[in-house]
């Protein structure tokens, strides 16, 4: 009875984490599945993030219209694709696309339309960073963030949703960011962008109810940055820059690339990739706007004091 008693523990945690594998591989078996034979247009597919949602979306054998800036990098994609697939996948087709280039993003979609003469899938994934005060932050700047995070991506769907609209099937997806629910201070141009992008897509999303098009927004922290401890000062200041530096430690882009597969696949209209701390962000801005002003700017002080000390 007391083996029994010791052993029973680690058998049933051995037996509870072998349950939930088998769950997690069938329902990433079934995500792939979803995306099979489906003609899938992914911007930026060069990025990072990119890479891997084309890797995902690859090996789920979709048909891949991967969009980017340098022709290069495209072409070293498409290699690597190439050398790791399953000879029975689809050869990815190329376009050059420069989101921030709003006159030429209508004839680009013309040449995406041409590939296989429809869009299942469009992941809007091309983003634009800055960091900076305000003050410091060109207004040409600005608008090439526009550009770059709403303008372009919206010039696009635009573009592609007759198509999807004329057929009454298809899915629209947005890579955005947490910082579209919440400011972050020192990131006002972008959060600005991302803020625009999901009130047009929630805005889109009503709209293509009818047609039965889906649109999806996948809003992960920062991507793949590093892990600090928050320094010591008055309780305000200190939550304040746990709390940052926590929505700054982000996910990994594989972890988005396999989240926006699992959104393609259960078709969820909005997905938030965040830690508690930064969740409990969004959640105190909604609820209590008032303490989450107050800690942000607390943490704005504590800088600009730190900084007058060294």
């Amino acid at each position: 009875m007391g083996i029994f008693a010791v052993l029973a523990l680690p058998l049933l945690l051995f037996g509870i984490s072998g349950v939930i594998y088998i769950y997690q591989s069938v329902r990433w078996l079934l995500s792939k599945s979803a995306v099979q034979n489906k003609v899938v247009v992914i911007t930026d597919a060069i990025s990072g993030l990119g890479k891997e949602c084309s890797r995902v979306f690859h090996t789920g054998g979709a048909r891949l219209v991967l969009c980017g800036r340098t022709w290069e990098k495209l072409e070293a994609l498409y290699d690597a694709l190439i050398n790791v697939a399953d000879p029975s996948t689809y050869a990815p087709k190329l376009i050059l696309l420069d989101i921030t280039d709003i006159n030429c993003i209508r004839d680009v979609a013309k040449e995406i339309l041409n590939c296989y003469g429809c869009v299942d899938i469009l992941i809007n994934n091309a983003s634009m960073k800055v960091k900076g005060a305000v003050q410091s932050i060109s207004l040409e700047l600005d608008k090439k963030i526009m550009d770059a995070n709403y303008f372009g991506p919206i010039t696009l769907t635009k573009a592609i949703l007759p198509n999807m609209i004329s057929r009454r099937t298809g899915q629209i997806v947005l890579i955005n960011s947490i910082q579209g629910k919440i400011g972050i201070p020192f990131r006002a141009a972008y959060a600005a962008s991302k803020h625009a992008a999901v009130g047009f897509f929630d805005c889109l999303r009503a709209e293509m109810e009818e047609y039965d098009i889906s649109v999806s927004t996948v809003n992960p922290t920062f991507i793949c940055s590093y892990h600090r401890q928050p320094a010591p000062g008055n309780w305000e200041a200190s939550i304040w820059k746990f709390f940052f530096r926590k929505v700054a430690y982000g996910v990994h882009p594989v972890e988005v690339a396999e989240e926006v597969l699992r959104t393609v696949s259960s078709k969820k209209q909005e997905v938030l990739m965040a830690n508690p701390i930064p969740r409990a962000a969004v959640y105190i801005r909604t609820f209590f706007p008032e303490l989450f002003f107050a800690i942000v700017a607390s943490g704005i002080r504590e800088k600009q004091k730190t900084e007058e000390e060294n």
